[in-house]
């Protein structure tokens, strides 16, 4: 009779537990973040966790809730590696129960993860990996992207070297990221002559060979002669600048990078190129609230990829907001399709065709200013969405 009674005690207290668990659960919506915090691309996944968090806090107004659902971020670590991503964001849909995922940093890793989202029927919100395939010839409906993609970044660089009489060589990282970027560069360019591309591993330290075969590619080309270093992470391939390229009338282009690899841009005054974000060029109040809060938290300026993890935020919170807290694929599929939204660099919008956030891009000239241990980038123009053809990619 005891042991009848026990077991009956057992079942209901399991029982209970089961109904405040579910309950638990209704009352949240599950985020897992996974990206590199560990990594050859560990400063990036660094920041995006801070601005993914600042945004979070930013767009429910410090309640950290949607609709009466308490926000509950998982972090995981990809490690940069495309098995460890697969597997984390498996395990977080299987184990974890998120609802939807924000990430990864690698491109390499998202690629990897994209066919997961798929599997499970949730979505993923990549950012910052930045691959043209991700919501090209990889991509599925599943799949959204707050960061910029390979052409936007390639399409807004050409302002910088697509000019008559121009030969160009790239220097890129052997891997999608790079390979990615460089052919929507070339795609870009309408004016210049593309005449070298120049592939290294990651990691890479020594410069010295790809430099050699850069020069040779330009060193007698008549009129202007520039190369194109497209790079991520660790590595400092302005060194091929100690190869004296301005005795070949060589000039660098490049986009924009964390603050701490700005510093080497300090040796080239007048560089130009075009950049994602920098605290200091966006003038509106999303922005204004993200530098404060990082000066207040920091005592330094937000970041590169600080700005793309608060963007993925303030995406995430808006589309929650219009679904009324409904954290299903299929509603936040339907609301995000044509979402605008707003960020540090203003309003983005979701294009329907491939959700790849459509975004304005900063034509910049690098100027040296004691104050700052970087090269400045000085804005020469905003070039917004609306100027950039970026290509759809899909299979759709």
């Amino acid at each position: 009779m005891q042991n009848s009674k026990w077991i009956k005690r057992s079942a209901m207290a399991l029982a209970a537990a089961a109904v405040c668990a579910q309950t638990m659960a209704a009352d949240e919506i599950r985020i897992a973040h996974i990206h590199s915090l560990t990594g050859p691309l560990e400063a990036y996944g660094k920041q995006t966790t801070v601005g993914f968090n600042m945004g979070l806090d930013y767009a429910t107004g410090g309640t950290m809730t949607v609709a009466g659902k308490k926000l509950v971020v998982i972090e995981k670590d990809t490690q940069g590696k495309p098995d460890i991503g697969k597997a984390l964001l498996a395990a977080a849909f299987e184990d974890d129960k998120a609802d939807l995922a924000v990430g990864p940093t690698s491109s390499g890793v998202a690629l990897a993860m994209l066919p997961v989202a798929e599997e499970y029927k949730k979505v993923l919100l990549v950012e910052p990996a930045v691959a043209d395939s991700i919501t090209g010839a990889k991509w599925n409906k599943y799949i959204f992207r707050t960061g910029r993609n390979s052409s936007q970044d390639a399409i807004s660089n050409g302002v910088a070297v697509d000019q008559d009489n121009t030969y160009v060589a790239t220097l890129a990282q052997d891997y999608a990221f790079g390979r990615d970027g460089v052919s929507a560069f070339k795609e870009a360019l309408k004016k210049a002559k593309l005449v070298h591309e120049e592939y290294l591993p990651l990691g890479t330290t020594d410069f010295t060979a790809g430099a050699q075969r850069i020069i040779e590619a330009l060193k007698d080309k008549p009129g202007k002669k520039k190369v194109f270093i497209m790079w991520a992470g660790g590595g400092n391939p302005f060194k091929i600048a100690d190869m004296d390229l301005k005795r070949y009338g060589i000039e660098i282009v490049t986009g924009g990078n964390i603050l701490p690899a700005m510093a080497a841009y300090k040796a080239f005054p007048g560089m130009e190129g075009s950049t994602y974000y920098y605290f200091g060029i966006p003038k509106n109040p999303v922005n204004e609230a993200l530098v404060a809060r990082h000066y207040q938290q920091y005592k330094t300026p937000p970041d590169f990829f600080t700005a793309g993890g608060f963007a993925a935020a303030m995406a995430v919170v808006e589309a929650l907001k219009k679904t009324n807290g409904d954290a299903k694929a299929s509603k936040l599929i339907k609301t995000m399709e044509g979402m605008s939204f707003d960020t540090p660099k203003g309003k983005m919008t979701f294009r329907k065709e491939d959700h790849q956030a459509m975004q304005s891009m900063y034509h910049f000239k690098i100027k040296v200013d004691p104050a700052f241990a970087w090269g400045v980038p000085e804005l020469v123009r905003e070039i917004p969405a609306s100027e950039m053809n970026v290509p759809i990619r899909n299979q759709r």
